[in-house]
């Protein structure tokens, strides 16, 4: 074969070699910093268990009279696996749900959107369970029907 030949599948090689390698690269670094990664599919089936009717009085203004109420069902979205874990904890659920809601005043409940409410509870819930140094049973809580009067 000619030099010339020999040169050019040596600079073939190199041009592969290095793309490969890049490619490479890139496959196990992720994607740049400003490319959005590809979301994760989380595969694992989930049940709702619901949690109804957790009523709790308002708190007034300084010294006015608790005469206004939150009522509100509540869903757990919980692995299949959890699920009899998450429906023994219902009375502690509630329990968590009574005493962070109750501290809310009329005008802040009244405020406060739906994705603000479950932020608020989840938030809740998940301080509880890391003071008692415990797993959450469920991933989510959803707010199923809220009454404010």
């Amino acid at each position: 074969m000619s030099k010339k030949i020999w040169i050019s599948l040596a600079a073939g090689a190199f041009v592969l070699l290095g793309a490969g390698s890049g490619l490479a690269a890139w496959h196990f670094m992720g994607p740049p910093a400003g490319e959005p990664a590809a979301p994760v599919v989380d595969k694992r089936e989930y049940r709702y268990v619901s949690l109804d009717k957790v009523i709790v009085m308002l708190r007034a203004r300084e010294g006015g009279p608790l005469s206004n109420y939150m009522a509100v069902d509540l869903v757990f979205k919980t692995p299949v696996k959890a699920e009899v874990v998450t429906k023994q904890q219902l009375p502690k659920l509630r329990s968590v749900a009574v005493a962070s809601l109750s501290e809310l005043t009329l005008e802040r409940a009244s405020m406060l959107s739906i994705a603000e409410l479950t932020d608020f509870l989840q938030q809740a819930y998940g301080e509880s369970f890391e003071r008692e140094s415990r797993e959450s049973p469920f991933t989510e809580v959803m707010v199923g029907r809220l009454v404010i009067e």
